[in-house]
């Protein structure tokens, strides 16, 4: 009656070890490090950097105790763990000075960090190994910035998009206009004639529905302006967020940061919060570095590659250099901008199957891109990224025939992991708008460990309080529960760190209140067998009924509680989000543990017994016969 099958006992023990592995590393704490990143979109960490940066260490006598090569996606990062921070600050300093030669211009990212401090055991289940839970701002420290998006710069920006789109659309008609130019918040086109301003409007009216016209005059020159209506400025406004958040993540990467807080506050304020982060300086410049993508024509004239051979550059062109170092002349006029750019994915070209990159231009960039490729059959196209006012050619591809549709391959002579990665390069993109720093708070290391010892300290002696509670009041069945209860904290931080989740202060007490909620399990079991043993029934199937008849009670209980929880982790955000995913996985790991686990050791204990008189669960109480 009270014996589990043998896979049952084999779960629970599982369960057990499971626990036991996966919440080991929150013990072990962290050793200081050194995070080797790319400083530009255009330089490539692989493991040739790894050999160069164990070379400079060693060289300089500063060794590491491991240094590790992880591969993110098309990114590679390169960490160097020590035994001290001293150590940490000197192999930081002297990597900056190696790998970054130009001090204007690096190459690499070199941020101090902090690394799990898991024994080497651990690394080498791959795929498997125990990773600690991510803390929060308020357990680990770090920094926190308020960013102000700057609107106005992202509306300019629009503006001068949709007074180059206007240019476009009249010289295509046929309509002659002395100019067309921005002006504030409003696009100007000056006509020499009230026939051709006529004209123009039911011209540009059809391909620019964002804004709106009206006419005046400048003296005798008749004009129409052109203003964006409320929905399209709110358009621009959402996107200019939505891409610098994006942007933002792309960047933040390079500091190593386990799990930074980036969301919208607001309409045009951003919140960044970057938990173990130690090189503050390091991570505002991140966060204020501007990217721009251009794409420009290539000029190869006989008598620009003779200015080039003798090092002069002729007016109306830029030198750059391409990935290889190779310099070439671009002109200034720019053809399209990283706004244009919607979607670039990596893939085959479709009749040689040679490795491409796959781009999606925006109805304005199809249009001028369709116009350029018929232009210039032949000659090359560049695709410049500029980072910190410093431009590098990506690629420089020849165009070989019109296209239109939006739909741009780049093929040639690349390899599939040269596609990906110019894809990459191209989605990241840049700032659509610019942002300043309003707010900089830092929280120091001490104050995270102060909160985490309060907090470990509140849920011990909770702990503590119960254990002794359910000992004397419930006896063996409470040493049960009490054993129960500390299996389903262990299932519950294992839990936390396979899922690799973030814990706050909330979710420290999301982890408090699961305590009660789990021994309310137990609660429940406990007084069903004594009100069972009250009714005549024998011992053994006290055990068994108590079990069963209280599960339903348990379920529907549990069941109420984590309908709220989910509604908390839908519709919250922030702090109130982390409690819910510990409340909500507290729940199930407690069902687990008190129906299951509790049961488990109750039916070791007394399931072999065949002729039981008495169990130890505390007084049962009867009541007297009259």
């Amino acid at each position: 009656m009270n014996r589990y099958p043998l896979w049952k006992y084999i779960t629970v023990l599982v369960a057990v070890v499971i626990g036991l592995l996966y919440t080991l590393p929150n013990f072990y704490g962290e050793t200081p490090a050194v995070q080797v990143s790319s400083a530009k979109a255009t330089v490539k960490v692989d493991q040739s950097l790894l050999d160069r940066v164990e070379q400079i260490l060693n060289a300089a006598q500063t060794p590491a105790d491991g240094v590790y090569y992880e591969q993110n996606g098309t990114q590679g990062t390169i960490r160097a763990r020590f035994n001290s921070n001293d150590a940490q600050l000197r192999a930081r300093d002297l990597l900056d000075k190696q790998l970054n030669t130009i001090p204007d211009d690096p190459q690499y990212t070199i941020a101090l960090n902090l690394l799990p401090a898991s024994p080497p055991w651990m690394r080498t289940l791959g795929w498997f190994e125990p990773k600690p839970m991510y803390l929060g701002l308020d357990l680990r420290g770090g920094v926190h910035f308020l960013l102000q998006v700057d609107m106005r710069g992202a509306l300019t920006g629009r503006y001068d998009s949709l007074a180059s789109d206007m240019r476009t659309t009249l010289r295509q008609q046929n309509i002659d206009a002395r100019s067309v130019e921005r002006d504030g918040d409003s696009v100007v086109a000056t006509f020499n004639a009230e026939d051709a301003r006529d004209r123009a409007i039911s011209a540009v009216r059809a391909r620019q529905p964002d804004l709106e016209f009206t006419t005046r005059a400048d003296g005798n020159r008749p004009q129409l302006v052109g203003t964006m209506n409320a929905a399209a400025v709110t358009r621009v406004q959402e996107s200019a967020l939505k891409q610098n958040i994006s942007t933002l993540h792309n960047r933040i990467n390079e500091l190593g940061v386990a799990e930074p807080v980036i969301q919208q506050q607001g309409t045009d304020r951003i919140v960044v919060q970057l938990p173990g982060v130690q090189d503050v300086a390091k991570a505002k410049e991140l966060l204020g570095r501007t990217a721009t993508l251009e794409i420009r024509m290539v000029d190869d004239s006989p008598a620009a590659q003779s200015a080039l051979m003798s090092n002069t550059v002729p007016f109306g062109l830029e030198r750059y250099n391409d990935r290889d170092g190779r310099p070439i002349l671009v002109r200034r006029q720019v053809v399209l901008t990283g706004e244009n750019l919607q979607d670039a994915q990596p893939g085959r070209d479709g009749q040689t199957q040679q490795a491409a990159v796959h781009l999606t231009l925006d109805s304005q960039g199809a249009r001028i891109f369709r116009d350029t490729t018929r232009d210039n059959v032949g000659n090359r196209m560049a695709i410049l990224l500029f980072e910190n006012g410093r431009g590098e050619v990506v690629t420089a591809p020849v165009i070989r025939s019109e296209i239109a549709g939006g739909q741009v391959q780049i093929s040639g002579s690349m390899s599939a992991e040269e596609a990906a990665d110019t894809a990459l390069l191209l989605r990241a993109g840049s700032l659509a708008a610019p942002m300043s720093i309003i707010e900089e708070r830092t929280i120091g290391p001490s104050l995270g460990a102060d909160n985490i010892s309060k907090g470990f300290n509140s849920t011990l002696y909770g702990f503590l309080a119960i254990a002794i509670f359910m000992i004397v009041y419930y006896q063996l069945f409470g040493i049960f529960s009490t054993l129960g209860l500390a299996f389903n904290v262990l299932l519950l931080l294992a839990l936390l760190s396979m899922l690799q989740a973030t814990l706050t202060l909330p979710g420290i007490a999301a982890i408090a209140l699961t305590l009660g909620m789990a021994i309310d399990a137990n609660v429940l079991i406990n007084e069903r067998i004594r009100e069972e043993l009250r009714n005549g029934a024998s011992p053994q199937q006290a055990i068994h009924h108590g079990f069963e008849r209280a599960w339903g009670t348990i379920l529907d209980s549990n069941l109420t509680t984590l309908i709220v929880g989910l509604a908390l982790l839908a519709f919250g955000s922030g702090p109130v989000r982390g409690f819910a995913v510990v409340h909500c996985l507290g729940i199930l790991t407690s069902m687990f543990t008190s129906v299951v686990g509790v049961r488990a050791l109750a039916n070791l204990w007394y399931g072999r017994k065949r002729k039981l008189a008495s169990i130890s669960i505390g007084e049962v109480w009867k009541p007297k016969q009259n």
